[in-house]
């Protein structure tokens, strides 16, 4: 016999004005059910939760929930007012005498019940919501961005107590390792149109590029069409006039289906532009250490940081990780050790705050009124990357509407404010990029399309990031940060990370891993390599000898650089002009030579 549903929707549309959000939508949920809720940002996943909550009431269709069965959703933004503590709010559904639940929830999930609401975070508040959820454990867990706020190890948590579980839930999350590991199914909503799929989202994009594939192919047969209809009427229609009216009824028809049809939403037109090529040697720490009030953040930490080096550095929330990347770039100082910098750095910042948006400016004054993004004279043009721009037409390449220019930033959902931080980020040239939390609240497609420039861009790159799947696709080396100081350097991404942690620790015991040297590792090669003969004394000497030769380089080019940034050089000293490009092509290149010869001894002197 089989099982009633859990949840059943049927014919449910809903408008906010404009377009509807969604038409005529029906959707049943099963006991056991392991559903991810995916689309793109603003295409309303959120609202469609809370139909399905029973918190959004829709304009037409019904929503069903067999007696005896309990749904629970999981706000973003919970009230807690009313509450003395974060745990009083997580408990007040409970009978009495299960508020241990609260507690177990609690430690898994790495928040303090006993915070006051008045004080607790817009993080602490999701994970208070979240702990009420998981402890009253309904028939249907609705979750919404759950592991938002999380580190990698609560996470890790989260996922096992969903695997676990013998409740239904359905879940929205950017987070594609989360998402492959749990979901069994797929609910999948494009410009108001919902569809399922009885597969995980393992299989999704597939499924998605499939679906996309047959609608262009659609799209363009439907377009002949209209253009071999729209020939005849023009060519033989006063001929035929009264015998084929019918015709050009049909001729109306395609059109009006055609301009009904609903453009799907690009990619935000996100670019990354290098500025002036820095030195090889970007930041090096050596013996740095930290504490606060007598508890150790770092302790004899050294790092090389290579241009091209692209850095994670992980570990729980409150380890240090922003306070190590703060010390990298000298925002902050170290209590032991020294930082130093390499030459021509231009850093930009991605800070996970978003303390770079003024949230009761709106985003055009936001935009206009950055310094460095400021066209003297023109109020509506924006710098990107040495060209002004329309304020408006540099949003809209991010994917804001018109009507939104003019609306203060808080009213914007986290991952537009990502993107608005992104757009700030990306006008201006750099070659060392700091992100820190970039990947929070960004959909996949806005993932795909940051890691792609990631891969490209011709600079340095410092990232935090709980996205393991993120991780992954960008980091060549995993700074793990485990608490008590220590920081241990692996080769690779998480996956990577965790291999190798896993080969380190003793079979018989659960051992933390030896700590490596703290220094930048290079990828582990895929054959063992043989072993290299020893330099020999004039490789040594030459050797020794590089990189003061690769230092004087820069600093000519630096200063190259600098004169022939002049506008008015060109036509005031053409000669002078000449020279200095000439030498400035021959400096690169003997810099470029410089650096491969250094490369190549090192790599011979340490093997």
């Amino acid at each position: 016999m089989a099982k009633a549903p859990l949840l059943q929707l049927s014919d449910i549309s809903l408008t906010f004005g404009g377009d509807p959000i969604f038409d005529n939508v029906s959707l049943t949920v099963q006991q056991g059910d392991r559903v991810a809720l995916v689309g793109r940002n603003g295409s309303g996943k959120s609202t469609l939760m809370k139909v399905m909550a029973g918190l959004v009431e829709p304009d037409k269709g019904t929503r069903a929930v067999p007696p005896g069965m309990s749904v629970g959703y999981m706000e973003q933004h919970p009230d807690i007012s009313g509450f003395a503590t974060l745990g009083d709010f997580a408990a007040s559904e409970l009978e009495a005498g299960e508020e241990y639940r609260v507690e177990m929830v609690a430690e898994g999930l790495k928040f303090d019940p006993g915070l006051s609401p008045q004080t607790a975070s817009g993080g602490e508040r999701r994970r208070a919501a979240l702990a009420k959820l998981l402890a009253e454990g309904p028939d249907l867990m609705l979750l919404d961005e759950p592991t938002n706020h999380l580190d990698i190890q609560a996470i890790g948590w989260l996922e096992q107590q969903l695997k676990d579980t013998r409740k239904a839930f359905v879940l929205i999350s950017h987070d594609r390792a989360f998402l492959r590991e749990l979901t069994r199914a797929t609910l999948w909503i494009d410009r108001g149109i919902t569809r399922r799929q009885e597969r995980g989202f393992t299989e999704f994009e597939a499924w998605r590029d499939k679906v996309w594939e047959e609608e262009d192919a659609s799209r363009h047969k439907l377009d002949q069409k209209i253009k071999a209809e729209a020939r005849w009427a023009v060519e033989g229609i006063s001929a035929r006039r009264k015998r084929n009216q019918g015709r050009v009824r049909a001729l109306q028809d395609l059109r009006a289906e055609r301009s009904a049809q609903i453009k799907r939403q690009g990619t935000a037109a996100m670019a990354l532009e290098s500025g002036p090529k820095s030195g090889r040697k970007v930041i090096e720490a050596d013996g740095i250490s930290k504490a606060y009030d007598g508890n150790v953040i770092l302790s004899d930490f050294s790092l090389k940081v290579l241009r091209k080096d692209r850095i994670a550095f992980v570990g729980p929330n409150g380890v240090g990780k922003t306070t190590l990347l703060n010390m990298l770039m000298k925002r902050e100082e170290p209590d032991t050790g020294t930082v130093t910098h390499g030459t021509s750095l231009v850093p930009a910042f991605f800070d996970q705050a978003r303390a770079g948006l003024a949230p009761d400016m709106s985003l055009w004054e936001n935009l206009t009124g950055d310094k460095d993004m400021r066209v003297s004279g023109q109020a509506d043009q924006v710098l990107v990357r040495g060209q002004p721009k329309h304020v408006v037409g540099y949003l809209k390449e991010f994917l804001f509407d018109e009507r939104q220019v003019r609306a203060p930033v808080r009213s914007l959902s986290g991952g537009e404010k990502a993107r608005l931080l992104l757009a700030k980020l990306m006008a201006r040239e750099s070659n060392l990029l700091v992100l820190d939390e970039p990947t929070n609240d960004l959909d996949i497609e806005s993932l795909d399309l940051l890691q792609e420039l990631l891969d490209d861009y011709d600079g340095t790159v410092l990232l935090v990031s709980h996205d393991r799947d993120f991780l992954d696709r960008v980091a060549t080396t995993t700074i793990a940060m485990e608490g008590n100081g220590q920081a241990t350097v692996y080769a690779g991404g998480w996956s990577d990370y965790q291999a190798q942690r896993a080969e380190a620790a003793p079979a018989d015991e659960g051992t933390k891993p030896k700590a490596k040297p703290a220094q930048a590792a290079e990828p582990k090669p895929e054959k063992p390599q043989k072993s290299k003969p020893k330099l020999s004394f004039t490789e040594k000497h030459r050797l020794e000898e590089l990189p003061g030769l690769i230092e004087r380089l820069e600093g000519e080019i630096a200063k190259l650089e600098q004169l022939l940034s002049d506008p008015e050089l060109f036509t005031r000293e053409p000669e002078k002009f000449k020279k200095a490009t000439d030498a400035l092509t021959k400096r690169q290149a003997t810099l470029s030579e410089a650096e491969e010869e250094w490369l190549v001894l090192a790599e011979k002197a340490e093997a």
